[in-house]
C-alpha cells in the first residue's frame, strides 16, 4: 500500500471496481427529489435518468458531503500513517471542496504529522476524473505527495469538457439562464455548446441545431488533439439515454481517435442542472488553451 491516499468525490465518477483497484476513496453526494434522498456514489444513474424529461417542474437538488464523513476519509488516512491527496469538484459549483478543506484542518489539529495536498479540479465529471486518474498513475510510479498534485493540476490545465443540452428547459428553471433566453433558444433553434471555463459553466459556442452542435464538439476535439500532442483520455457523456450517445461514441467519435471510446452518465448531481444531454470529456497530452484563465481560482491548497 503506498504512503499516499487519492481521495475524491463522487462527481468525478471513478465506477466502485475502478476505485477499488486504484486505492480511491470516494466522498459521495447526494440527490433529493421528492422525498427521496440518493447517495450519488450508490444510485442506479440509467434508471434515474430514465424519468429525467419528468423532472424539469419539480427539479431534484444536491448537496454535499457531509463534515463528517470527509474528517472521517482524512482520519483514516492520518491514523494509517498515510499522508492525503484529495481532488474535487470545482469549488465555483459546489462547497465540497472548501468542505474538505475545513476537513483536512480538522484532522491535521487532531494529527500534527498528518500531510494533506487538495486540489480544486476547476470542473465536474470525467473531467475532473482525468485528473484524480493521472495523480494515482504518479504515486503507483512512487512520486511524492507535491509530485502527485502537479500531475493532478497537469491534468486539468490538459483537458475539456464539452456538452450540447437536448433544450435550454432545465438550465432556465434552474435559473442558470434568463427567461428570455431560454424563449430564444427554442424558437430559433439555438443548441449551445457549454463548457467549464475557470470552474464555472460557460457557453463555448452557439449553432442551429444538436447535429452542428456535436459537430463542433468534434472538431473542437480534433483541433485540441492537433494542437496538444495527441490524446490521452476520453469519454462519452450523456445525461437521459445512453442509447444515442453510445451511438455516436461508436461511430462517430471512434473512427476520429482510433480507440475504444467510453460511454458514462454523467454525474446526477450535474445532470439535474442541466437536463438531457451529451457531449465529451477528453484530456490532451499537453496543455490545452481556453480552459483557464487570469481569473482561475488557486488549483492547491496544502492542509
Amino acid at each position: 500500500m503506498s504512503g499516499i491516499q487519492i481521495v475524491t468525490d463522487s462527481v468525478a465518477y471513478i465506477p466502485p471496481e475502478l476505485a477499488r483497484e486504484r486505492d480511491i476513496e470516494v466522498a459521495s453526494l447526494f440527490v433529493r427529489h421528492g422525498s427521496e434522498e440518493h447517495r450519488e456514489s450508490e444510485m442506479d444513474i440509467d434508471r434515474f435518468y430514465q424519468g429525467i424529461d419528468a423532472m424539469v417542474d419539480d427539479a431534484p437538488t444536491s448537496s454535499q458531503p457531509s463534515q463528517h464523513e470527509l474528517e472521517s476519509l482524512f482520519e483514516r488516512a492520518a491514523q494509517a500513517g498515510r499522508a492525503v491527496l484529495g481532488v474535487f469538484m470545482s469549488a465555483r459549483m459546489s462547497g465540497t471542496y472548501d468542505g474538505a478543506v475545513r476537513a483536512a484542518r480538522t484532522v491535521k489539529s487532531r494529527n500534527l504529522g498528518f500531510e494533506c495536498v487538495l486540489v480544486d479540479s476547476a470542473s465536474a465529471c470525467s473531467d475532473e476524473g482525468f485528473a484524480v486518474l493521472d495523480a494515482c498513475d504518479a504515486r503507483d510510479a512512487g512520486a511524492t505527495l507535491r509530485e502527485c498534485a502537479q500531475a493532478a493540476v497537469d491534468a486539468i490545465k490538459s483537458s475539456r469538457f464539452l456538452f450540447t443540452p437536448e433544450s435550454l428547459a432545465f438550465l432556465k428553471a434552474g435559473g442558470r439562464i434568463g427567461s428570455v433566453s431560454a424563449l430564444l433558444g427554442s424558437l430559433v433553434k439555438i443548441a449551445p455548446v457549454l463548457t467549464v471555463v475557470d470552474g464555472t459553466p460557460a457557453t463555448f459556442a452557439k449553432v442551429r441545431t444538436t447535429e452542428r452542435a456535436l459537430e463542433k464538439i468534434m472538431a473542437t476535439l480534433k483541433e485540441d488533439m492537433a494542437r496538444c500532442g495527441g490524446l490521452k483520455r476520453i469519454v462519452v457523456h450523456y445525461i437521459g439515454d445512453r442509447a444515442p450517445a453510445a451511438a455516436w461514441a461508436r461511430e462517430v467519435i471512434e473512427p476520429l481517435v482510433g480507440r475504444e471510446v467510453l460511454v458514462q452518465p454523467a454525474s446526477p448531481v450535474i445532470g439535474v442542472h442541466v437536463g438531457p444531454a451529451m457531449g465529451l470529456a477528453y484530456e490532451c497530452m499537453e496543455h490545452l488553451t481556453g480552459k483557464l484563465t487570469s481569473n482561475a481560482p488557486e488549483l492547491a491548497f496544502s492542509a
